[in-house]
């Protein structure tokens, strides 16, 4: 019998730490396995200016919801990583967290890591039952506490989506993330055919201005064998900052 390589070796030992690393990160939802959608599950979570954080409402069905509770949590943020988009997660000071989420329809991902434990992971296919599939999403994330940035979309047909006017003929901005991290999300389920920008604004930040990057993920059908992903940081220096990330040509 030969001996192990020293590729083989390493791979045993990180095999071994990871089953050791203590879970803290716990998810309550969503569930693995095979489920139904929801018709009913909202497009555009209902919030109104300014927001606080994107936190789950009463209102909100079990379907669309990212939650769940971060053991002996440290100051700052955890990180969510939903279908390969990986963004801040805001933890309160009991250590929970909350997200509504319009899930493609097709297989999905949920991933919460915090701190030094072992990253807990969700996997689950989800059918359609009649819900709007997300063909076209661009996700903002951003690395600092107390900012606020802001994403706005110009449409094929020149319509302009923002904090001020989330919704337009095809998808929708769902909140508005005035204290830090994002994410904010503008998702299609018919995204209008032809050339669409991406801007980033530094609105201005509660504790002083400060330099923050912010990530862009612009994500076309989601969870399908024709899924396409480009992610991009772009760094915001000061308040009235206004950046053209991306422009691009769906489909």
């Amino acid at each position: 019998m030969s001996k192990p390589s020293c590729s083989e070796r390493a791979l045993s030992a990180l095999l071994l730490a990871l089953a050791a690393a203590p879970a803290l990160a716990e998810i309550e939802m969503p569930v693995g396995g095979w489920r139904q959608g929801n018709a009913e599950a909202p497009y555009s979570q209902e919030v109104n200016y300014p927001a606080s954080r994107p936190a789950i409402d009463a209102g909100v069905p079990g379907v669309a919801q990212i939650r769940g509770r971060i053991a002996r949590h440290t100051k700052g943020p955890a990180t969510l990583v939903v279908n390969g988009n990986a963004m801040p997660l805001e933890v309160d000071e009991e250590g929970r967290y909350g997200r509504a989420y319009s899930f493609a329809t097709g297989s999905n991902s949920v991933e919460v890591r915090a701190g030094d434990g072992r990253p807990q992971r969700v996997q689950f296919y989800q059918t359609a039952a009649g819900q709007a599939e997300a063909r076209l999403r661009v996700v903002l994330s951003w690395d600092t506490d107390g900012t606020d940035l802001d994403l706005h979309l110009i449409t094929p047909d020149g319509e302009h989506a923002w904090y001020g006017n989330r919704a337009v003929k095809g998808g929708a901005i769902d909140v508005d993330v005035t204290t830090g991290y994002g994410p904010e999300i503008f998702a299609s389920p018919a995204p209008l055919k032809g050339p669409y920008q991406i801007w980033v604004n530094y609105y201005g930040g509660g504790r002083g201005e400060m330099l923050t990057t912010a990530r862009v993920a612009v994500i076309s059908n989601e969870g399908t064998s024709s899924e396409r992903r480009q992610e991009f940081d772009v760094p915001m220096r000061a308040a009235g900052e206004l950046t053209l990330v991306r422009q691009f040509v769906y489909p």
